[in-house]
């Protein structure tokens, strides 16, 4: 690996951005007139299910992203969905490749039809490899979703994914109960296939992100450690036990909560599933063979990276949310990981997201 290689292991590709035709193309005819599609309302191009709107499209809602920060971008509302706009942004950032997460609306749309919901999920995922990621396979990786209506849908889902090329995939840990021994067929699919598994933020929280004032900044500041509830239910199930080469990533978690929790699930280990538990292997060694945290600014995070090494942590640039250290994340790496050794800033930065993607 060249050591000057940044890879970022959490991108966004927000619903405001997404061509606005995706789904309009790609569904079946049945299912057009009902969305996702966009439609205009009070002078405001809108994303619509039914008659529901979802999100405005070509701006993220009057709020700012860091696109804003370099003036006069064009075609600035859909530059995240255009993967010759978006590597020009790589470039300026000085990031070699991307791990991209989709629309997180698309958990949220109003569809109760299991059909016209696997539709949406596979015009998604079919767009992302043959439209977004095509454009160069070893630095665009827009990760495709899997449905949590069951875990033959999952599976059916990965295995046509893997086929079209994608280097790992979305479960949300909210919408399939991932304590269940069912999704065992998943997590076996995953593992040989040799994808890797992530469970995004954005759930597992009472407040609502979709209103306005306090809520929104409650929302933002719990939303990380709501990994905790699904990393405890994938270690004590013993689901990353009984598939000790599927790997899992706790996307946006961030990290300074995980070496406090990872010796929480050790004490409890030792004080309960010695004598009731499912499990044989310390919570902190599946940790260090199967998980990986991500993160981007954060306070103290960094400096505890050693407590558990740096093999299990990778760094985020978060393009183009309005938290995100584009177009100076060098800088930011500098200033967040500056006491590291080079070695563990080298792993944190690029060697952890090279090696569990398969990436040159």
């Amino acid at each position: 690996m060249n050591e000057s290689r940044i890879y970022s292991c959490d991108d966004h590709l927000d619903i405001f951005s997404v061509p606005q035709d995706l789904w309009s193309k790609r569904l079946p005819e049945k299912y057009r007139e009902i969305g996702p599609r966009v439609l205009e309302r009070n002078g405001m191009s809108l994303w619509m299910v039914g008659d529901q709107a979802f999100g405005t499209s070509g701006s993220m809602e009057g709020v700012p992203t860091a696109l804003d920060r370099v003036p006069g971008l064009e075609n600035a509302g859909f530059r995240p969905s255009n993967p010759a706009q978006r590597m020009q942004d790589m470039e300026r950032d000085g990031i070699w490749s991307s791990i991209v997460y989709g629309p997180a609306a698309l958990f949220r749309f109003p569809i109760d039809e299991r059909e016209h919901l696997l539709a949406v999920l596979r015009a998604w995922n079919d767009w992302a490899a043959e439209e977004f990621n095509s454009y160069s396979p070893d630095r665009l990786s827009a990760l495709p979703f899997l449905p949590a209506t069951s875990p033959e849908d999952a599976v059916a889902e990965l295995a046509r994914c893997a086929s079209l090329g994608h280097r790992g995939a979305i479960l949300s840990p909210f919408e399939a109960d991932v304590r269940d021994p069912i999704w065992d067929r998943l997590w076996a699919a995953a593992q040989e296939a040799q994808l890797p598994i992530s469970f995004h933020i954005g759930g597992g929280s009472k407040f609502d992100p979709r209103k306005r004032g306090w809520q929104i900044a409650a929302f933002a500041a719990v939303a990380p450690m709501q990994m905790d509830e699904p990393l405890a239910a994938m270690v004590y199930s013993g689901a990353l036990e009984r598939h000790p080469r599927l790997r899992l990533v706790l996307a946006e978690s961030g990290i300074g909560w995980v070496p406090y929790f990872v010796a929480r699930m050790d004490a409890t280990f030792e004080k309960h599933c010695k004598h009731e538990g499912a499990i044989k292997t310390r919570p902190s060694e599946l940790f260090t063979r199967q998980v990986y945290a991500t993160f981007e600014e954060e306070l103290f995070g960094p400096e505890l990276i050693p407590l558990l090494g740096p093999g299990n942590f990778m760094w985020a640039c978060d393009y183009p949310h309005p938290d995100s250290t584009w177009p100076h994340s060098r800088q930011a790496i500098e200033h967040a990981l500056g006491k590291l050794s080079p070695e563990a800033v080298r792993q944190v930065t690029g060697e952890n997201c090279r090696r569990l993607y398969r990436l040159p």
